[in-house]
Formats: structure tokens, sequence, C-alpha cells
């Protein structure tokens, strides 16, 4: 049975290689990029199955690079990763076209459910934001 493809995006190093050690478990790792240019380019060349991409980053935020992904990969499903857990940054996502939303203080209770969900053609919001 072939893993699920993720690639990450988030400019925090640390966070970057917790949240690659924590999926690394379930799924298939198959690049971590520190912004929204380098996950564009990244997604071309990797291919993945889903993209996990943190809001607040250098360079081209998350909610920009969603939408790029959107223009060029619609089918590519996006979960954003981020501190923030108010409705009006949900609401940016979802209009970016983000299909999940994962608050990182819940990543170990939702971010490989979050996957699943929204691979399986169901949108996630963390409940603590909910």
């Amino acid at each position: 049975m072939n893993r699920i493809r993720v690639l990450l995006a988030d400019d925090n190093q640390p966070v970057l290689a917790r949240v690659a050690e924590l999926l690394a478990v379930d799924f298939e790792v198959v690049g971590a990029v520190a912004d929204g240019v380098a996950l564009l380019e990244a997604v071309a060349a990797l291919q993945p199955d889903i993209c996990v991409v943190d809001l607040c980053m250098p360079v081209m935020n998350g909610i920009e690079a969603t939408r790029k992904l959107r223009e060029v990969q619609p089918d590519l499903p996006v979960i954003i990763l981020t501190a923030h857990d108010d409705e009006p940054s949900i609401r940016c996502a979802r209009s970016a076209g983000a299909c999940g939303y994962v608050v990182k203080a819940r990543i170990l209770m939702d971010l490989a459910p979050a996957i699943r969900e929204v691979l399986a053609g169901r949108d996630f919001v963390s409940p603590a934001v909910g």
C-alpha cells in the first residue's frame, strides 16, 4: 500500500522538524520548505498528495501560497497549520482554498486526523477553534 505523500511548509525550523517526525510514523514526508515560493517549486517537483502549510511565512505567506496552488493544482488539498486560532484567520484560509485548519497547539491531536479527513473529501478545523 502506498503511503500518503505530505509536503510541509513552515519557516520555524524546530516546528518543521517536529511535524516531519510526527507525520513520518503514518505518512511519507516528501519535503519540507520554509516559504511559499519554495512550496510552489517543491509541489511541482515532488508531486505530494497533500500540503501542510504555515499561515505566516516569509517571502510568500501560507494564504497567498494556497491561492497560487489552487491556480496550478486545484485538486491538491492544503491544510493550514498556524498558531492563530481566530475566526477571521479561518475564513481567510478557507477563502484561499484550504480544506483544513490545524492550530499548532493541537498538532499532536489534530494533524494526522486532519490529513485523513481532508483526503477523504471532508473539511477539518481544529475543535479548539471550530
